[in-house]
């Protein structure tokens, strides 16, 4: 049987809505989490806005830092893009992580982030 859905779990981590400014999506807890990808979705941009976005860790929930690049799985260009989506794998060990949005110029965007985790007790109800 192909069931997904008694494995995975969703948050919001940042609803829907404009970003006008650099900007840190909600912290995800990993503790008794297996796996976890963040998923981008970007809407209309504004006065050509330019946004990346980057995965950060914590050890405290409090102080956090950039993931280094062979702890980050993503198919996110260095700009992202209206009306696309991207996934985010975080690969590393610390128990808390962030998806932070950075505007380098132009105005806003509407982004979303949702968290798809894999809990280590499953099924999911």
């Amino acid at each position: 049987m192909r069931d997904l859905y008694s494995s995975v779990k969703l948050a919001v981590a940042l609803a829907p809505v404009a970003v006008a400014a650099t900007t840190n999506a909600a912290a995800v807890n990993l503790v008794d989490v297996r796996s976890v990808a963040m998923l981008v979705s970007v809407g209309a941009i504004t006065g050509a806005a330019a946004f990346g976005v980057k995965l950060q860790h914590s050890l405290d929930g409090v102080t956090y830092a950039d993931v280094p690049a062979d702890r980050v799985q993503s198919d996110a260009p260095a700009v992202l893009v209206a009306g696309s989506n991207y996934r985010l794998g975080y690969l590393g060990n610390l128990p808390f992580i962030r998806a932070t949005l950075t505007l380098a110029s132009g105005t806003s965007a509407i982004i979303g982030v949702v968290v798809l985790s894999v809990p280590m007790l499953r099924p999911v109800y």
